[in-house]
């Protein structure tokens, strides 16, 4: 999330109320989580076994809760709960605005776009030509819809990341502040749920096709092209490269990488990033000839049990 004007260092420190290191003046324009950060950001760390990626990542600023030495170049903020203040941070430069209509009087909405009965439009949602939402469709604020989209009866654009701390008291959500962006001549089916980014985008490229129920979790991106079939949960921050396809029931773990043109057979587990051009299945994944091989050869081991008797 980038901030609608430069801020400096100490009016920063000053809104969590927090020590820091650096010149006053020191620019801050933005806030990010590491995977998405960039000069100017402010990215967030308070576990020692990522202190060394977030210090050394593309963020400027480092919001920490342990003194340390100060990469050149960068500046810190000193927390004794860094997950808190950047809570903090997100309510103060993207406070939660009621929508008193069901379509925003702030949200833009293309030629020839069709929206069906009981739709909810939040605010500053951008909708292009030509698309059609069907009826009982939610879009939450600052979603950016292409031309020639159709949504689905029940699909819910922009819920909120799952994403969470635990405490001693319960389970501490980290706030979400970024978009979900569906480009031109996507479908997507009937009750859908994909979540906006933490702070960045959650992305659906031009001319992919979605089955109905299915998961798409914060952050990720999906190319151009791509069919997941019905009943698929992909979760956090996953690169779904171009042309790709996942079968019904496909799950995925967070963080990983699925190459272009890959295919990925039904109820297989993503459990790790893959090469694109080659068909997967099962879980753990693997290329799918090689596990259809060995879940033949389990098939012989009666035979091979009574030959050695």
């Amino acid at each position: 999330m980038k901030f609608s004007k430069t801020y400096t260092l100490k009016e920063i420190a000053s809104i969590i109320d927090c020590q820091y290191v650096g010149d006053d003046n020191f620019p801050v324009e933005g806030m990010n989580e590491i995977h998405v950060v960039t000069s100017g950001d402010i990215v967030f760390v308070d576990h020692p076994k990522y202190y060394d990626k977030a210090l050394q990542s593309a963020a400027t600023i480092v919001l920490i809760n342990k003194e340390v030495e100060c990469p050149e170049g960068k500046a810190l903020l000193i927390s004794d709960d860094p997950f808190r203040d950047f809570n903090k941070l997100s309510k103060h430069f993207n406070p939660f605005t009621i929508c008193t209509s069901s379509i925003s009087a702030s949200a833009v909405i293309g030629e020839g776009t069709i929206i069906q009965p009981n739709c909810f439009i939040g605010n500053n949602v951008k909708i292009g030509k030509n698309s059609i939402l069907h009826a009982n469709v939610i879009v939450y604020d600052n979603t950016i819809i292409g031309d020639n989209v159709i949504i689905h009866s029940g699909t819910v654009l922009g819920a909120d990341a799952f994403y969470y701390k635990k405490r001693p008291e319960g389970f501490d959500q980290l706030l979400s502040c970024g978009r979900v962006v569906i480009e031109n001549n996507v479908g997507i089916g009937a009750l859908c749920t994909i979540d906006k980014g933490v702070t960045g985008d959650t992305t659906i490229g031009e001319g992919t096709k979605i089955d109905n129920q299915v998961h798409v979790g914060h952050d990720t991106i999906i190319g151009k092209k791509c069919l997941i079939a019905s009943q698929t949960g992909i979760a956090g921050c996953v690169v779904i490269e171009d042309e790709v396809t996942l079968w019904g029931q496909v799950g995925t773990t967070s963080g990983i990488t699925i190459g272009s043109k890959a295919v990925i057979l039904g109820q297989t587990g993503v459990t790790k990033s893959v090469e694109g051009g080659k068909t997967y299945f099962g879980t753990p994944i693997e290329e799918s000839r090689e596990k259809l091989k060995q879940l033949a050869n389990v098939k012989k081991i009666p035979e091979i049990i009574e030959k050695l008797k």
